[in-house]
């Protein structure tokens, strides 16, 4: 132990963490799992979605900046295979990978064009596990069934889009389904096993920091495997954007960000993973919050803050 003033890895008392890190990270997760660092390649497969193709709505969330590109399972590969070089690049110790299809809904589709699409990349060599980010209305029972299947043959991880529960705001961001809707797919994945990542969107249009803490009180009842917590982005060329050119709402400031972030850590199960506490948009995409290009910096300041408040992930989870 080092003399004079305690550092903040040392005088953390979060149980899943061997670093200064107040939450169960991802990387933790990882690394305590497989015995050492595993990527995750993010693909486009050229998915739709129910609410851009008009079947739930058109135009996909207010927010989503994500353009509709069909691959076939041979180009995916490519892509995989490009992605993972630059990995190897950065990192030549890499060795272990999880492929996350991640543009659009990717469990719309075809049962065969999703077998064909997830099987390709599960045979590549280093693939440990399977990601995949899909809606809650886009899962339906023999899609469900073979995802339990593949559950049982790899590390399999669904991300369901929920972003809030107040469905006042879902329909201001035009997500197309109700959050009934998203419990009923949520169970749908748990009756059969498979671990859920659900993904929340902190300074929607409308809502404040108590409606923030409403959802994730909400979800931390379903004790959910993960959770991602992500800022919201406004991208150019989104109608989101026109909205908030208009001034028809603000986004949060990094300071308000950090400090309802860390409430919500403070409200959810200390044994859910936390996939994300920020995201950083694409410099030449992103029009606010410009501070969200800082990604280690609101990463640290969330560190700081919970050491101030000596608090962690779960404090207040029994409340």
């Amino acid at each position: 132990m080092s003399k004079g003033k305690l550092t903040q890895r040392e005088t953390n008392p979060f149980p899943y963490s061997d670093s200064n890190k107040r939450y169960y990270t991802w990387d933790y997760y990882l690394r305590k799992r497989y015995g050492g660092k595993v990527f995750k390649i993010g693909l486009d497969a050229g998915f739709s979605c129910p609410n851009i193709d008009g079947t739930r709505g058109k135009g996909g969330c207010s927010y989503c900046s994500y353009a509709f590109r069909r691959q076939s399972p041979e180009s995916l590969l490519t892509q995989y295979r490009e992605v993972q070089a630059t990995l190897h690049h950065k990192w030549p110790e890499a060795q272990k990978y999880i492929p996350y299809f991640q543009a659009n809904t990717n469990t719309y589709a075809p049962l065969p064009e999703l077998k064909a699409k997830y099987e390709a990349v599960l045979g590549e060599p280093g693939v440990v596990g399977l990601a995949i980010a899909t809606r809650a209305d886009a899962l339906p029972e023999e899609v469900c069934d073979y995802l339990e299947e593949l559950s049982h043959r790899t590390d399999l991880m669904v991300e369901l889009g929920l972003q809030t529960i107040h469905d006042e705001t879902a329909r201001r961001i035009n997500r197309g389904h109700t959050t009934a809707e998203f419990y009923e797919g949520y169970q749908k994945l748990r009756q059969r096993g498979i671990p859920v990542c659900i993904h929340l969107i902190d300074g929607l249009p409308g809502e404040d920091r108590e409606m923030m803490l409403e959802t994730i009180r909400a979800v931390a009842e379903l004790r959910p495997f993960s959770v991602k917590i992500h800022l919201l982005h406004i991208l150019k060329g989104t109608p989101m954007e026109k909205q908030y050119l208009a001034g028809e709402f603000k986004t949060l400031e990094m300071e308000e960000y950090c400090e309802t972030v860390c409430d919500q850590l403070e409200l959810l199960p200390p044994e859910t993973v936390i996939q994300r506490v920020t995201g950083d948009g694409l410099k030449d995409e992103l029009v606010a919050p410009l501070w969200s290009l800082k990604k280690f910096v609101v990463i640290n300041t969330i560190d700081q803050e919970l050491f101030r408040r000596n608090s962690w992930q779960g404090k207040r989870f029994a409340e």
